[in-house]
């Protein structure tokens, strides 16, 4: 068994029609330790230790949220800066992180074909998630292609928010079970559209 590990930022989840709902999602997974930052840490006061513990303790992280200007909410970016340390996450003596994988879960306004080399964004959204792939490559970490919700804004209104949830639901129970191709993840440009071929059949790996 795998332990999963769902860090959340959202800086208005009260207007959040797919995130938070997502969130909901990843709290009622036995295994899944589902942390909210905005509502743990409201002054950004983040608490370094009790971070990296979790990290050493967990096996897949997970960054969920949306994203905004090529990113994530500016309270993952600090959590970064804080957490990550030299000596901890990278450097000669920082091997906490190595051989986890980690994951953006991540919403986008924009439809799929907003993202690729001839759309509005002329890039793949796994390219523009370069930062995030970096810095889990420095901490010897595997980063995953990203799961996402195109076309965030539309999806109520088209009936596809529990089809995501469901999904959502699908990917974090295969982690955990050890049924999810880690491998055969890492080298895919997102997951979203064809999560079956990730998902191992059968028994846990």
């Amino acid at each position: 068994m795998a332990k999963v590990l769902v860090l959340y930022a959202h800086p208005r989840p009260d207007r959040s029609e797919i995130n938070q709902p997502l969130f909901e999602t990843a709290k009622g997974v036995q295994g899944v330790t589902a942390v909210d930052l905005y509502a743990e840490y409201p002054d950004f006061d983040i608490r370094v230790d009790v971070e990296q513990e979790r990290l050493r303790t967990h096996d897949i992280i997970i960054f969920q949220h949306p994203f905004y200007w090529y990113s994530a909410p500016s309270i993952m970016k600090e959590w970064q800066d804080l957490v990550l340390e030299h000596g901890f996450a990278y450097g000669l003596h920082g091997k906490a992180l190595v051989g986890k994988s980690f994951m953006n879960v991540t919403t986008a306004g924009a439809k799929p074909e907003a993202y690729s080399a001839y759309g509005l964004n002329h890039s793949d959204i796994r390219s523009l998630l370069a930062p995030f792939e970096k810095t889990a490559d420095l901490c010897g970490m595997l980063f995953l292609a990203p799961f996402i919700m195109f076309g965030a804004g539309r999806a109520l209104e088209e009936n596809r928010l529990n089809v995501h949830r469901n999904a959502y639901d699908d990917l974090l129970k295969a982690m955990v079970a050890d049924r999810f191709d880690l491998e055969k993840a890492a080298k895919a440009k997102q997951i979203s559209d064809v999560l079956d071929d990730f998902i191992l059949k059968g028994e846990a790996v």
